[in-house]
């Protein structure tokens, strides 16, 4: 089935590492035109724009914090200014603190909150004004299922994650009648390089939590974000899909 994908603009928070570039190059391969966004990740972020480029599509870099509105909205702007339009939105990155509650400090919440929930808040404000005018777009924000189910030592992100699939609901309550869909994912512990000696540590009892005895690869997660923006989900919107291997069902 055709995509529909060929020749939008995607913009990918987070998108230089891990799953967000996994899906940064599902779009391309797809034949979209890919916004890589990052903080610090600045050579990664130019390795997945030549990647995006190999595989059909096309990519350019873009630096910006999530969590400081004025760098989301110049960003969202130069993107619009480079390339006309942004018609997908993915909302993939954020920052996890794995403590106990009673151990953490106020500095440690704001990191979490500012970036998994207020970074969600920005791009979306920042992204909607020009869907709205084009009278089209797709949203796809991503969180972890501890939002659903809770999880020990992530009270704060849980929180923000939260907060994300309640704006996912409300979001597509609100710009619907604009052709704009806006949707979630709740994922499952995804391995990546970053969490390794925990996962490696913990993995015997980490793996018993999922019926299908695995954590979840980057690779599984970049096929239902490319979905949700295609034009075969134009009639679903908010909804929160799971990847997870199913640690919770619903």
């Amino acid at each position: 089935m055709e995509s529909g994908l060929k020749g939008k603009v995607v913009l990918v928070t987070g998108g230089a590492r891990d799953v967000g570039r996994e899906i940064a190059l599902g779009f391309a391969a797809a034949g979209a035109t890919v916004a890589v966004n990052y903080n610090n990740s600045a050579a990664e972020a130019e390795a997945v724009a030549q990647e995006a480029a190999r595989l059909g599509g096309a990519g350019r870099a873009y630096r910006a914090d999530v969590a400081d509105y004025d760098a989301v909205r110049t960003m969202v702007e130069a993107i619009v200014e480079d390339f006309g339009r942004i018609d997908v939105l993915v909302n993939n990155a954020g920052f996890v603190l794995r403590q106990r509650f009673v151990d953490t400090r106020p500095e440690d919440w704001k990191k979490q909150i500012d970036i998994g929930l207020y970074g969600v808040i920005h791009t979306c404000h920042a992204v909607l004004p020009h869907m709205i005018k084009q009278n089209s777009g797709r949203i796809v924000n991503l969180a972890g299922d501890s939002a659903r189910v809770g999880e020990n030592g992530l009270a704060v992100t849980s929180a923000a994650r939260g907060g994300v699939l309640a704006m996912t609901k409300s979001l597509a309550r609100e710009v619907g009648r604009a052709n704009v869909t806006v949707n979630a994912i709740a994922l499952g512990l995804i391995e990546t390089p970053h969490d390794a000696a925990w996962v490696d540590e913990n993995r015997e009892k980490l793996v018993r939590l999922y019926p299908l005895r695995r954590l979840g690869r980057t690779t599984d997660v970049a096929p239902m974000v490319v979905f949700l923006a295609s034009s075969g989900a134009g009639w679903m919107t908010g909804q929160i899909m799971s990847i997870n291997g199913g640690f919770s069902m619903s």
